[in-house]
């Protein structure tokens, strides 16, 4: 008899080009077209939390007596393959590339541009 394992979440880091500040464009869903900086990357998840994108409202109760109700909207996640970074001065989004400098360093270049990210 066999026995039967639970499905263990992934808990393989993935490796991601978009960081915490990046200015980043939708480029799928909803929400396609809009730009905002990355507040939080998951790498675990390989998604992101964009500033003022997919936009959830959630109901909280009152906590204490006397208080009332009310509505918080937040921003959700957002898989990492639905976003691009934007170039802020060319206004265009574009693939991410990693260069290797003459010192050995490593920068994030768009592929579009040619613009230094780091």
């Amino acid at each position: 008899m066999a026995t039967a394992t639970p499905k263990a979440a992934s808990t393989d880091r993935i490796k991601m080009r978009i960081r915490k500040g990046d200015t980043v464009q939708v480029i799928a869903g909803k929400d396609k077209g809009k730009t905002g900086a990355v507040l939080r990357t998951l790498p675990n998840e390989n998604r992101l939390i964009v500033e003022g994108v997919n936009m959830r409202t959630r109901h909280e109760k009152p906590n204490q007596e006397g208080e009332s109700g009310r509505i918080v909207t937040e921003e959700a996640a957002l898989h990492a393959s639905n976003v691009m970074l934007y170039s802020t001065s060319k206004k265009v989004a574009s693939r991410v590339e990693i260069v290797v400098e003459k010192d050995g360093s490593k920068k994030r270049r768009l592929k579009k541009t040619g613009e230094l990210i780091d």
